[in-house]
């Protein structure tokens, strides 16, 4: 779904449907609020939700962002100078996140 969603793009995912997107905002962040708004609106769980990117987290905040929302898992295509920083914010967040290899980045 992230991949025909425009950038920034955040998609939340839980029980095989997707239950919140956030698009078109200068950061992730703010496109994760937006999925987690979009979400909560229609009384969908996000806990324990995936959360897809179309491109990689420049930086840990997406990440915080997401463990704080109860997301459990994360998908993105990793590549960014800070990878290391972000995995290490999974981590500490008890969150799995999987590297694609493969940006979905459009405007």
């Amino acid at each position: 779904v992230a991949k025909f969603v425009k950038s920034n793009a955040i998609v939340y995912a839980r029980n095989k449907q997707t239950i919140g997107i956030g698009a078109g905002q200068m950061s992730r962040v703010i496109s994760a609020d937006i999925a987690n708004l979009k979400a909560s609106e229609e009384g969908l769980e996000v806990k324990n939700a995936v959360m897809a990117s179309d491109a990689f987290f420049p930086f840990r905040d997406g990440i915080d962002k997401a463990a704080s929302s109860g997301i459990a898992a994360i998908i993105q295509p990793g590549g960014s100078i800070r990878d290391e920083e972000v995995i290490a914010a999974a981590d500490e967040n008890d969150m799995a996140m999987v590297f694609t290899g493969t940006r979905h980045f459009r405007h």
